[in-house]
């Protein structure tokens, strides 16, 4: 009976852990989401029809009947269903609502620089700077793991570089310099603490490159 007990407790255990992985995970765009409101069937995506699921946008935007367009970057399930849940109160009372992602999405990066594989990769499940280093594969010995630059897909490059250390996440637990990356983004490893203007220059150019080839296969 003990064991019957302990087995029901680790199964509960884990349902539960994934059901909060699950609502923490952080959307994309790509991420087909199946939407469901309790007496609603109209607005609800179909179980058995994936083709009525909810998709998000490469500008990470969604379109939902009534409520029209919502951003959800950098949302995470819970705080998407939460946000619907208040769009959707202004035209139905106390609104139940499930989300559930139907098929995940991915975030196309590229990592160059100190690292074992240059490139362009697609993360799926989660999409920090880690998750991109590990897909290239990690760090070569001369990376400065303090001198790590993020170029975003948007803006002008004086806007849009950020210096990251993601030493001090590794060591500190500094979850501050473990960013979420977006579509487009590039990472750049410098070699032993040492960077020049010429060195961002040049990677920003290979960027820009990266961004419109990215735009041309959207």
């Amino acid at each position: 009976m003990k064991k019957i007990i302990a087995t029901l407790l680790l199964g509960a255990a884990l349902t539960f852990t994934n059901v909060a992985a699950a609502a923490e995970y952080i959307m994309t765009p790509g991420d087909q989401l199946q939407i469901y409101v309790l007496g609603h069937p109209d607005i609800s995506s179909t179980r058995a029809n994936t083709d009525s699921a909810y998709t998000v946008r490469p500008d990470g935007k969604l379109n939902f009947p009534l409520v029209g367009e919502i951003d959800v970057n950098g949302l995470t399930v819970y705080e998407f269903t939460k946000l619907l849940t208040k769009e959707l109160s202004e035209y139905i009372i106390n609104p139940s609502i499930t989300v559930n992602v139907a098929k995940l999405g991915t975030t196309r990066v590229f990592v160059m620089g100190e690292v074992s594989r240059q490139g362009m990769y697609e993360l799926t499940k989660s999409h920090r700077v880690l998750d991109a280093l590990g897909a290239a594969g990690g760090f070569t010995q001369k990376a400065a793991k303090k001198d790590i630059y993020l170029v975003r897909n948007a803006g002008t490059p004086e806007e849009n570089v950020q210096k990251i250390n993601i030493l001090n996440y590794m060591k500190k637990g500094d979850i501050t310099q473990n960013l979420v990356l977006q579509e487009g983004d590039c990472l750049y490893l410098t070699s032993n603490h040492k960077i020049s203007l010429q060195d961002i220059g040049l990677f920003v150019s290979r960027a820009a490159s990266s961004w419109y080839n990215i735009d041309r296969v959207k």
